[in-house]
């Protein structure tokens, strides 16, 4: 039982600092929610916008 509540934590902590880096980089909250929960690389995510890729664009590409 403790393993699994350590999992879920650690899982939502790290969604939870995804999710903060997206929005930095200019994503709105419920896309950087969508592409926070996801397998998505967050470098790639980061980068797609930086250079100039809408937001909704570079989720369709990443997820």
């Amino acid at each position: 039982m403790t393993q699994t509540i350590e999992t879920y934590d650690e899982r939502v902590k790290v969604e939870t600092w995804r999710l903060h880096v997206l929005m930095e980089a200019g994503y709105p909250v419920p896309l950087a929610e969508r592409v926070a929960g996801s397998n998505a690389d967050l470098h790639q995510a980061v980068a797609l916008v930086r250079s100039g890729c809408a937001p909704d664009v570079a989720a369709e590409i990443l997820i």
